[in-house]
């Protein structure tokens, strides 16, 4: 044994820090849900209009040990947020027609299950980083190492979620997802041992290896097919569905006269306080019990910790929004043709916030614009130079390439080298490479797996 000492540097986040993230990465509905569960949990914490006036609050009475002085934690000092955004001066339009997101479905799943709270926790941590087509975006080794818990337990979660409706949500990749389906709706049949054996032969169309690993005739290869095609390979489908459902705007955006008007889609998040009942009765300390005095020192701070947390959020989201505005004037004036290559660093650098943060703010909130509603991920890609030394958006090429894609004729797939020649005759300087790679990211197959008979 010896003994030895080094340095080291280690980013250690506040309680405060902790909460504004999270409440940063809810969308407004969800926000509503998290105000609803934080003003059950919390006595001292109340809707506006039930609160006592606290302005003038009596002298505290002397107590014996513990002395807390009540009034630090009541006083606004160090914890009001420097600027407030009054929405309710805005006139806006909201969507009639609204379904539970995937999202509230799978929280209201996830709370009735008869696990650890802390597990709860990081099954909804799992929630918020599962995307349009139900598939998680986060490493399960990142969530291990946030929550400093063992891998083992967190992909005993994740395999938890992919188990709650719908079947397979929050899967990482495709054969993860139908084999988790398959696994449950038809298990040990040749369709089951094809998905988990033999899917990189099945998706590129080997039939012939399987007919001969599985001993299959090839009428029962195509009942196989036909039970792997009822499976649902996007789980998130459905929830967000313009037939069925609306997009709910976090933002709404309109240009006049050459300057964007913003509102913040929060007027249904109520105003809170902390409670006058509660503020009476620590008005007179010498009725009160140690353990209720330290009770309530802890719920008071908890509570103006989420004050301040829901206004600095609401800050927070406008400086984004219009440094994204500014960023893509053009885009806002003109449609989507222009919009500029961008990504989280220039706003970060912009408003003098962390990328983490800005990356918070983007995921999963929507912007209502004159040219449609989109997540305000839309507006962040990485450029290519043109041959005129324009800077093109790389979501430009891939719309470009998507709809190329679309128009061939089926029965004769254009190749990606075909492709490659056609978006440099249009200006774009793309190679046949890029174009792979441009192709996979849109989940386009190959040439050959896009013919049609």
């Amino acid at each position: 044994m010896e003994l030895s000492q080094h340095l080291e540097l280690k980013q250690t986040l506040t309680p405060q820090q902790i909460l504004l993230s999270t409440l940063l990465q809810l969308p407004s509905l969800a926000l509503e849900l998290r105000i609803k569960t934080e003003l059950e949990q919390n006595p001292l914490l109340e809707l506006e209009e039930d609160i006592l006036d606290l302005e003038n609050p009596e002298e505290e009475a002397e107590t014996d040990e513990p002395e807390i002085d009540f009034e630090d934690y009541f006083s606004n000092d160090g914890y009001e947020a420097k600027e407030f955004y009054d929405s309710s001066s805005e006139e806006v339009d909201f969507q009639n027609a609204y379904l539970p997101s995937l999202a509230e479905t799978l929280l209201e799943q996830i709370s009735a299950l008869r696990i650890e709270e802390a597990h709860k926790k990081i099954m909804e941590e799992m929630v918020w980083n599962i995307d349009e087509r139900g598939y998680l975006m986060m490493d399960l080794e990142y969530i291990a190492e946030k929550f400093e818990v063992d891998l083992h337990l967190i992909e005993q979660l994740h395999a938890r979620l992919m188990q709650l409706e719908p079947l397979g949500i929050g899967c990482r990749n495709l054969r993860e997802c139908l084999l988790v389906q398959i696994e449950k709706i038809y298990p040990e049949t040749p369709a089951h041992y094809i998905i988990r054996d033999y899917f990189e032969e099945f998706a590129n169309k080997r039939f012939e290896r399987i007919l001969r690993k599985l001993h299959l005739t090839k009428s029962g290869l195509r009942e196989a097919e036909r039970l792997i095609s009822l499976l649902n390979p996007k789980p998130g489908d459905g929830f967000i569905d313009q037939r069925t459902n609306y997009v709910t705007p976090d933002f709404y955006i309109r240009e006049q006269d050459g300057e964007f008007i913003v509102t913040l889609n929060d007027a249904f998040i109520p105003e809170l306080r902390i409670s006058g009942t509660y503020k009476n009765m620590l008005s007179n300390q010498r009725k009160l019990d140690t353990d209720t005095k330290l009770f309530l020192k802890k719920k008071v701070e908890s509570a103006k910790w989420f004050i301040n947390s829901i206004q600095m959020r609401r800050i927070t989201m406008l400086k984004v929004i219009n440094s994204i505005i500014e960023h893509q004037r053009d885009f806002f004036l003109m449609g989507k043709d222009f919009l500029k290559p961008m990504v989280l660093r220039d706003i970060a650098e912009d408003i003098s916030m962390d990328i983490s943060t800005i990356s918070r703010v983007t995921s999963g909130k929507y912007a209502q614009t004159d040219w449609g509603t989109f997540e305000l991920r839309y507006f962040f890609s990485e450029g290519i130079e043109a041959e005129d030394g324009e800077n093109i958006s790389t979501r430009r090429i891939k719309e470009r390439l998507r709809v190329i894609i679309e128009d061939e004729d089926k029965s004769h797939p254009i190749s990606d080298e075909a492709i490659s020649k056609q978006l440099q005759t249009e200006g774009f300087p793309i190679a046949r490479r890029t174009v792979a790679k441009y192709r996979e990211q849109l989940n386009i197959p190959v040439a050959r797996l896009r013919r049609e008979i």
